[in-house]
């Protein structure tokens, strides 16, 4: 039961002071990616001056709720290093001060687990003695695998960047099928680098032995005279079964380890690939997902393959000829230019290119074709847009497939839109509002990322091309 508070009415009596309470700022967290720092490193020196050895994560907010902070702390840093010889971990973390200010104290050694899980060592001593007791993990791991293929390289052979001579270094390929102890205790110590640098991955399932690793490896020898096995990157393939009794390759999941990055081997692992799916005689191998980078990179290898192909050529100069004939923006039925289905046929069994692969060569093969290209290049632009226009809006742009309409919202106008799918002939069908002057520059942006994606890659195809006649001659 409270108390009524009673007021003096003594005027020589001074008034008590009140009291101020104070409260604490809310705590407004900070984000993962502004206080965490990860180094791969593979030697004590690098370790005792990391900063030339620094990795960007793909995206480190996402381990850390839905916000992507960490709540609890002040003036928070957390250093982490990764070992590239035996892929263990170590965390220092530092703070000011730490209290609950509403939202809680995130427990950061329980979210280092989620992301590092048993390669996370306590202490700094421990780490630095892993690059001598583990110095051997990579080639004792992989000497149960197959080795496929050796290549030489010409570049810098350190996974650092101080002290790197450009030499000449062998690489080796070795498969491994998942399932078997070794390759289930490697692929866990490389979940963390996964996770952190490959967009969208999760874990493979290490008791499948659908799955198979392909281990990019080097040897390097250091200034004790001593050789070590590196890793430089790894591919995750798994193998489908298809009817009757052949089957198919998906590749799931492929990284280079950051300081090997842009020399080749990512090219390198796609060839290996291309290579087993030929010689296995496969059914197709496919890519699950892959971003524009690893699009790029296949399709650059995939364009010289089916440019040594001759009835692939036949197809391609056969629609050549079609897009040299008049102005194809002026007829009313433009032509997609499709490639018949023999060539599609033809590309899968021979070089085991699906067809949905074939058709992102398909374009560059006809820019390719019309040698000058300057010439035909309005004809050219009209079976791009027309494709794409198709594989938004359906046949006829509007009487089946997939419609695209604009429809009210309270969100932004760029995400007013709705996908409706349609069967042929559909009295209800929905028809596109071509009043939108929108849709028209969408479609044309469309058109313009495509064709510049396009004359990137034959700029590039006949560079090589170029490049392997001079070495013949």
């Amino acid at each position: 039961m409270g108390q009524k508070q009673q007021h003096n009415t003594d005027p020589n009596i001074e008034p008590k002071k009140r009291r101020r309470v104070g409260f604490s700022a809310e705590d407004d967290g900070v984000e993962a990616k502004h206080c965490i720092r990860i180094f791969l490193v593979s030697k004590k020196e690098e370790f005792l001056a990391p900063e030339s050895s620094a990795i960007e994560p793909v995206d480190l907010n996402a381990f850390f709720g839905d916000d992507g902070k960490i709540y609890g702390y002040e003036g928070l840093k957390i250093n982490i290093w990764v070992s590239s010889i035996s892929f263990r971990a170590y965390a220092d973390i530092t703070f000011q001060s730490s209290s609950d200010r509403g939202k809680g104290i995130t427990d950061l050694k329980v979210a280092l687990q989620n992301i590092f899980a048993e390669t996370l060592v306590e202490s700094k001593d421990e780490f630095i003695q892993t690059f001598i007791t583990d110095k051997d993990f990579i080639r004792t791991t992989i000497s149960s695998g197959k080795v496929l293929q050796q290549k030489v390289f010409n570049g810098q052979i350190s996974d650092s960047n101080t002290d790197a001579d450009s030499v000449t270094s062998k690489v080796e390929v070795v498969r491994m099928v998942v399932g078997s102890m070794a390759t289930g205790h490697l692929y866990s110590r490389l979940i963390p680098l996964v996770l952190l640098l490959v967009d969208g991955s999760s874990p493979i399932d290490v008791t499948d032995p659908h799955w198979e690793l392909y281990l990019v490896t080097q040897n390097e020898t250091d200034q004790q005279g001593e050789t070590q096995c590196r890793l430089i990157g790894f591919a995750a393939i798994y193998r489908f079964y298809h009817y009757p009794g052949g089957t198919r390759l998906r590749l799931s999941q492929i990284l280079v380890l950051p300081h090997y990055q842009h020399k080749g081997y990512g090219r390198y692992i796609l060839e290996v690939l291309n290579d087993v799916a030929v010689s296995e005689n496969v059914f197709d191998i496919t890519i699950e997902e892959p971003l524009d980078n690893l699009q790029h990179i296949r399709t650059c290898l995939d364009i010289p393959r089916l440019l040594c192909c001759e009835p692939i050529q036949q197809s391609v100069k056969a629609a050549v000829s079609l897009l040299k004939q008049g102005r194809l923006s002026k007829k009313t039925n433009r032509p997609r230019l499709m490639p018949p289905p023999s060539a599609i046929e033809y590309a899968r069994k021979t070089l085991k290119i699906n067809r949905k692969q074939f058709l992102q060569c398909w374009e560059v093969l006809l820019y390719l074709g019309l040698n000058p290209v300057e010439k035909h290049m309005d004809n050219f632009l009209s079976v791009i847009c027309n494709r794409i226009k198709y594989e938004i809006l359906g046949k006829d742009s509007g009487t089946s497939g997939k419609q695209l309409i604009d429809v009210p919202t309270e969100f932004s106008e760029e995400m007013s839109f709705v996908m409706f799918k349609s069967g042929v002939n559909e009295d209800n069908a929905v028809q596109v509002d071509d009043s939108q002057p929108n849709q028209e520059e969408q479609l044309q942006k469309l058109v313009q990322e495509r064709v510049k994606e396009i004359q990137s890659i034959a700029e590039k195809v006949s560079l090589h091309r170029k490049s392997a006649d001079v070495a013949v001659n």
